[in-house]
């Protein structure tokens, strides 16, 4: 028998039971398996001792889990069994899994680490340099004067909230136990988790980054919590406040997590900035100055849209690994924030939160007169601001630091750039997905820098040096990392300048930044002089905030200027709308009457740096428009040659096309077709919906259905189908690095062509378009897309033979607003005797014991639908395409409003005769259609 003291050494399972794979990283190898299902780690336990250890690892399956959970989450005691759970298994599995298996010979130092930061206790971690100022409460002006650029703890403002006695974790269970509150997000679907749960997890749990709640919707889930606490005086000043509901941006948060948890290293969205209440524990902060990256952190800007994407390690992952790592000149602004507390985080600040104890706090983003222009120059399209903003000038490429910022004195906000000499790693995520790693050199950052100190200033007008003029708002995409939708944006700009005139050399200011509405103002005082239209008022120089392009209403007329897309699409897009009008004339439809009489419509270019104006009918071919290369030009014979047929082509051909080629391919960026229309009077539908009675409500349905009859009944324009062929057979076989499918058309009614061909070609990219829009599709139905959609359009058609053998469509080709939403449908107030004669079209304004339609305390008796406005959308083929926002947007998904409105609209939307019979299965239904 061998003595214990002489036992043999341990040997190294690892090369053994890794084989092949010894040669990858422990840490490579824990991230291939985040990337498998539940049921294949499972599997992969089971071929060796050491993939056993790797596959029981809980930050995986937390990982895993996360992945798959949405909606409301009960955790199990252990993010293996409670990913497990998701996958239901049969319980005799269950109960088979309850005991691990431990081997020797196996160390992973990276596996260590991690266990290590699972399990650390951050009692005696208040170390506290104290570089944050602190202070006791402040007037307004002292914090305007000498707090609002740097990171301040206030101590008072929450003296007086009940919430510093009842926000503690025993009070909050008792009151919201059973209430669900929203989690931080950890995964690409919305979890929350029932408070009492959440507490039951946090008490057991040893991850190295806990869940935490980061709830934006706790004032509707629990409302009683907006009763605990009020906005202190200093940040009453929002000027978010002015959009209601879903159109504000999230902004308050309920925050509360255990220790170990908390904000790994960001800056606030928009460059807002933020104040945080700290209620029960204790939170340690790390803050660096705005463009100053942290070290580990890597930021990720998209040259498209600009949208910007951190990369960082969690937060005690930062202090253990990266913080011991800094001198003492690269250590960030420190402090620990106790009960009561108050810090405020300017715009463009770094900052890095970690939780050392259990922790309750309340956090709100805000808007002022101090942050306003960095919020809208964060809104305006492109990327190099973006990244500036963020990451100083290590974001700029060598040759960006000749133009904007390489010689620009930075000013009084100096602020100097100690970590340049580290070595860092920048990476950007090109518009083909490609990434770039720009790894600096450790002398220096770059060439740029090795001789002379550069300068990066927080200042509004040297950052706006760095945004790029050729990209539009109107023509680039959004970035789907902002906070608020383009639409939403440019509501709130127009609200605040109609509702703040105090104010509007500052919002004005803004506007050029986020919207360059100094050009468009140009642009729209020479079309005002050229009609001799009145002159332009104060509220009238900033666009609306509706529709895709600018549109300025002003006394008795709207001015839309066409930019969408690039002069292209605008010219295609002004040349239908014409065309429209023109067809509703002749036909004398009674359409006609509920939309708004055109006044004028024309050109503007410029030529030897001055503006002209070409009046334009959308008949013929204009010289400055025949000057452009436009590849449609074939057409100049048609009446209208911009109309809609030749609207088809042209979204065949771009199909494939980004938006950003679409705007500059055509070279055209010095020419914006315009309109000139009648201005509604009366309100729109949008800003009438709560107000309205529900007669007032079944009246629009009835209307609606009988405008968009009228619509729909209008004769197509004549189809010339030897122009579109010629035009197809002449496309290139390559679209965008791709060889175009085949598409069989020969069974398709030639009007019908142009549909299936656009259809097919948007099918190629469609899973990345859709993913790029973002928010409202869920990833879910973005993965089963392919499969849902057919591998053949023409089945969408369900195509017959007539009685001379020709090919038809069980389906109407006719004129679609496609836009019919709440803001785009006006109603003017009338009597209310008329609300009940059964024809909502045929009710007037009231003349007798009111003005107006209003009575003597200033409010409608009743409304009724007027107009129906922006046809810059207009389009031919499917009418259900227009049912659909109706349904959603104005009725809400209604019912009886729908009913309503298809007893008045008496049409099929589906021309289908019973001797055909259905044929296409479920391409046939119109449930199907509509998705």
């Amino acid at each position: 028998m061998q003595n214990s003291d002489q036992a043999l050494p341990v040997k190294d399972r690892r090369p053994d039971a890794l084989g092949d794979l010894k040669i990858i990283p422990d840490e490579i190898i824990c991230s291939i398996l985040e990337h498998l299902t539940p049921r294949d780690v499972g599997r992969l336990a089971c071929v060796s001792s050491v993939m056993y250890i790797f596959c029981n690892e809980e930050p995986l399956w937390m990982s895993l889990c996360l992945k798959k959970a949405s909606g409301v989450l009960q955790y199990k005691g252990s993010w293996k069994k409670t990913a497990l759970h998701l996958e239901d298994p049969p319980i005799e599995y269950d109960e088979s899994c309850t005991r691990l298996l431990h081997f020797d010979g196996f160390y992973s130092p990276f596996l260590y680490r991690r266990y290590y930061r699972c399990h650390t206790v951050l009692d005696g971690f208040s170390f506290d340099s104290q570089l944050v100022k602190r202070k006791k409460i402040v007037t307004r002006e002292e914090f305007d004067r000498e707090c609002a650029e740097e990171p301040i703890l206030l101590s008072g403002l929450a003296d007086t909230w009940p919430a510093r006695n009842t926000w503690t974790i025993d009070q909050l269970l008792t009151r919201y136990g059973d209430t669900a509150f929203r989690i931080s997000q950890r995964s690409v679907r919305s979890i929350s988790m029932k408070f009492k749960d959440y507490v039951a997890y946090m008490n057991v749990q040893h991850d190295e980054d806990p869940l935490y709640i980061f709830d934006y919707k706790f004032g509707e889930n629990a409302q009683g919590l907006l009763e605990d606490y009020r906005v202190p005086d200093l940040f009453q000043e929002d000027l978010f406040n002015v959009l209601d509901g879903d159109m504000r941006p999230s902004y308050r948060w309920v925050i509360i997590g255990p220790q170990r948890s908390g904000a790994s290293w960001h800056v606030d969205p928009a460059l807002t900035s933020a104040w945080n209440t700290l209620l029960c524990g204790r939170k340690r902060w790390a803050l660096y100055p705005p463009g100053r990256v942290p070290l580990g952190v890597t930021v990720h800007v998209n040259e498209d849209d600009g949208d910007v994407n951190i990369e960082t390690p969690s937060s005690l992952e930062w202090w253990l690994d990266f913080y011991p790592l800094l001198a003492d000149d690269d250590k960030p602004i420190e402090c620990t924030q106790l009960p009561g507390e108050t810090i405020v985080v300017p715009s463009g600040w770094w900052h890095c939160v970690l939780n050392l104890e259990t922790t309750i706090a309340v956090t709100q983003n805000f808007v002022n007169s101090k942050n306003f222009e960095f919020v809208c120059l964060d809104f305006a399209p492109g990327y190099r601001h973006k990244g500036v903003c963020r990451a100083g000038l290590l974001a700029l490429e060598e040759e960006s630091l000749e133009g904007g910022g390489k010689n620009t004195s930075a000013g009084d906000h100096d602020m100097s750039y100690p970590d340049l000499t580290r070595k860092e790693k920048r990476v950007r995520v090109n518009r083909c997905g490609e990434i770039q790693n720009h790894e600096e050199d450790t002398n220096g950052a770059s060439k740029n820098y090795n001789s002379s100190k550069q300068d990066f200033s927080y200042d509004i007008n040297f950052l706006a040096k760095f945004l790029d003029e050729d990209r539009d708002h109107y023509n680039f995409p959004w970035s789907s990392g902002n906070c608020t939708g383009k639409r939403e944006m440019r509501e709130w700009l127009y609200k605040l300048w109609v509702g703040k005139p105090e104010m509007r050399e500052l919002i004005w200011k803004g506007a050029c930044l986020a919207l360059n509405a100094g050009k468009w103002l140009e642009l729209l005082e020479e079309i005002c002089n050229f009609h001799k239209l009145p002159t332009l008022t104060a509220e009238e120089k900033l666009p609306v905030g509706n529709g895709s392009n600018p549109v300025y209403l002003m006394a008795d007329c709207v001015v839309k200027i066409f930019v969408e897309g690039g002069f292209e699409s605008s010219i295609y897009g002004l040349g239908t709308e014409l065309e429209f009008y023109s067809l509703l004339a002749k036909v004398n439809s009674p359409l006609k009457n509920y939309i708004p009489d055109v006044l004028a419509s024309g050109i503007l270019y410029v030529e030897n740096g001055s503006y002209t104006i070409v009046p334009w009918d959308g008949k013929g071919v204009l010289d400055v428009i025949g000057k452009c290369n436009l590849t449609l030009l074939n057409c100049k014979q048609e009446e209208f040659p911009f109309g809609i047929w030749s609207k088809k082509q042209f979204e065949y051909r771009s199909a494939w096309m980004s938006v950003s080629k679409l705007s500059t391919s055509d070279g055209c960026n010095r020419i914006w077709p315009y309109i000139i229309t009648k201005r509604c009077k009366g309100k729109m539908f949008a800003q009438l919906r709560d107000a309205l009675s529900g007669e007032d409500v079944l009246n629009l349905a009835s209307f609606l259905g009988e405008q968009l009859r009228n619509l729909h009944l209008l004769p197509c324009p004549p189809f010339n189908e030897s122009s579109l062929s010629d035009k197809l057979k002449t496309e290139p076989p390559f679209n965008n690095g791709f060889v175009e499918d085949v598409v069989d058309t020969s069974s398709v009614p030639a009007e019908w062509e142009i549909f299936i061909r656009t259809l097919a070609r948007k099918k190629k990219n469609l899973v990345n378009r859709l993913t790029a829009w973002g928010h409202p599709i869920p990833k879910a139905l973005i993965d089963k897309v392919d499969e849902y959609i057919p591998d053949d359009f023409v089945k969408l058609l369900d195509i017959y033979q007539d009685e001379n053998g020709l090919n038809k469509v069980c389906k109407p080709c006719s004129w679609i607003h496609s836009d019919i939403m709440d803001d785009n449908v006006y109603m003017e107030p009338c009597c209310a005797s008329s609300r009940s004669n059964g024809n909502a079209a045929d009710t007037g304004p009231m003349v007798n014991g009111s003005t107006n339609g209003y009575d003597e305390f200033g409010e409608a008796k009743s409304w009724h639908c007027s107009h129906i406005i922006d046809f810059s959308n207009l389009s031919i083929g499917d009418p259900i395409y227009d049912v659909i926002p109706i349904h959603l947007d104005i009725f809400r998904g209604d019912s009886s409003l729908f009913k309503q409105f298809l007893e008045s609209y008496k049409l099929p939307l589906v021309r289908r005769m019973q001797q055909h019979g259905s044929g296409g299965g479920k391409f046939s239904r119109l449930s199907y259609h509509a998705m």
